[in-house]
């Protein structure tokens, strides 16, 4: 599936939208400036983000702190060109003409900021290697 020359937009699904998903979503929320639409969205979603998460990104110069979890809606699927889970299972709705990628990550729920570091630089690499494919720098 070819992504649309428009803005495309992305989805990062995971279990509790307090990790894996809120890190991917602000890894290319920041570094796409503008050329993506990002969403994240939970299918069990936590109460909170994970404050070792939020201080691990807060390390890369990123402030997700005010980030809430959101719930997995099948409109969120939908509207989005490229869906990613991270662990979802069976729980991520599946339609056609989507783009869908399983990223097999680490999670960092009860996890310190030390275990957190790899995952995060890890999703930074794939989400860095997405928004190439997805919306390069000379695309509007």
């Amino acid at each position: 599936m070819t992504i649309p020359a428009e803005r495309p937009s992305v989805l990062f699904v995971c279990v509790h939208n307090a990790g894996r998903s809120q890190m991917a979503a602000a890894f290319l929320t920041h570094l796409a400036g503008g050329r993506v639409q990002v969403r994240s969205a939970g299918s069990a979603p936590a109460d909170t983000v994970n404050p070792a998460v939020v201080e691990a990104m807060s390390e890369s110069g990123i402030d997700i702190a005010a980030e809430v979890p959101k719930v997995l809606t099948v409109d969120a699927v939908r509207s989005s060109d490229v869906v990613i889970t991270m662990g979802c299972g069976d729980s991520c709705p599946v339609f056609p003409g989507k783009r869908y990628l399983d990223w097999r990550l680490s999670d960092p729920a009860g996890q310190g900021v030390a275990a957190v570091r790899p995952i995060r630089d890890e999703i930074e690499q794939r989400v860095r290697g997405l928004l190439d494919e997805i919306a390069p720098t000379g695309q509007a």
